[in-house]
């Protein structure tokens, strides 16, 4: 987490920050990522970097927690706005995070995938001991009449499912240069197999 002097920065101060962070880690993964370059482009002493942020794995991370928490409120949004089917709710929010407009940071964090990253993204949509009140959140906000579960308690397992085949067509439309087309059109197919049930029926 960003160090306190950093968060007591004027707002503009901080935004130009922000930009110049999300910019050079969008230009390289994290650990390719310059020091140098941020402090340069951002016009500030090196020293005051290390006064802001403890590395520069802090700062991505700082970065990548902030977008995080702002697809989670997106998620929040498109569950309510669909009421409550996660289904057409998680193919827009495929569609709007492979369109985002900073969708290079998101390739050198999905294609340099370490456990700390994809814990980081999981906060989206699974529960942990670090996101347990996001998740009863979204979960609250989940129609269960849209699916076959026996119970409330398998909503975690039906996240789980659809997060993991989420993440892999991530990585699938980063690592290949996938058309945005064609990845949401390999998306919506994976999705509407899950939602149909994969057994058929004697």
């Amino acid at each position: 987490m960003p160090k306190q002097t950093f968060l007591n920065l004027p707002e503009d101060k901080k935004q130009t920050l922000n930009r110049v962070l999300m910019r050079e880690f969008s230009r390289v993964p994290l650990y390719e990522a310059s020091i140098s370059n941020i402090v340069k482009e951002a016009g500030i002493p090196r020293g005051s970097f290390y006064q802001y942020f403890e590395d520069k794995e802090d700062a991505f991370f700082y970065l990548l927690n902030n977008f995080v928490l702002s697809i989670s409120n997106q998620f929040a949004f498109l569950l309510h706005s669909h009421d409550g089917d996660i289904f057409q709710s998680m193919i827009d929010l495929y569609r709007m995070i492979i369109e985002e407009e900073n969708v290079s940071f998101l390739k050198n964090a999905f294609l340099n995938m370490t456990h700390k990253i994809e814990y980081t993204f999981e906060k989206i949509f699974m529960q942990n001991e670090n996101s347990q009140d996001d998740f009863e959140r979204i979960s609250s906000l989940i129609n269960i009449a849209y699916l076959n579960i026996s119970n409330e308690e398998e909503v975690d397992h039906v996240m789980r499912i659809i997060s993991a085949i989420t993440f892999r067509n991530f990585v699938e439309k980063f690592a290949h240069d996938l058309p945005s087309s064609e990845a949401m059109d390999n998306y919506i197919t994976e999705i509407n197999l899950i939602k149909r049930g994969l057994s058929r029926a004697d």
